[in-house]
């Protein structure tokens, strides 16, 4: 297995800066946290390549979002109160109405998390109610 390299700094980077309310009382980021900045970053990655708010999304395709059905992180080092991170994120697999991110969460040269996502894009479910799994659409998968 190789050793994961730092990116450069590119349209793949979301950067974190870890807050005072972000951490426990050790002054270390308490874990969930980290998803949800994986969270932030998922969306940053559609943003970046132009894919609008879910809103237009909705009126364009009726897709109101991508919600997560799996999570897995791996947590190796620990983040602290005042550093600044950044989120490397892509997509490495489409499927038909799903897709896996990979993140990766670094400080300086430092690999501190791996986490993977398996989103679904979804769609309003009838009358409205609930949400249902609706296929990739095209403007978005070729990115």
């Amino acid at each position: 297995m190789t050793t994961p390299t730092p990116p450069a700094p590119s349209d793949r980077l979301y950067p974190v800066s870890v807050e005072f309310g972000d951490c426990d009382p050790a002054g270390i980021v308490y874990f969930p946290n980290f998803f949800r900045w994986m969270d932030g970053a998922s969306r940053h990655w559609f943003v970046v390549r132009g894919v609008p708010t879910w809103r237009e999304c909705e009126a364009r395709w009726g897709v109101i979002g991508t919600p997560i059905v799996d999570a897995h992180s791996k947590f190796m080092k620990p983040a602290m109160y005042g550093e600044r991170l950044a989120i490397e994120t892509e997509v490495t697999e489409w499927r038909r109405s799903s897709f896996v991110q990979r993140h990766r969460i670094w400080r300086g040269s430092d690999l501190l998390v791996e986490g993977t996502e398996v989103r679904v894009f979804a769609a309003r479910g009838e009358g409205g109610v609930g949400i249902k799994a609706v296929p990739v659409p095209e403007g978005i998968r070729s990115l």
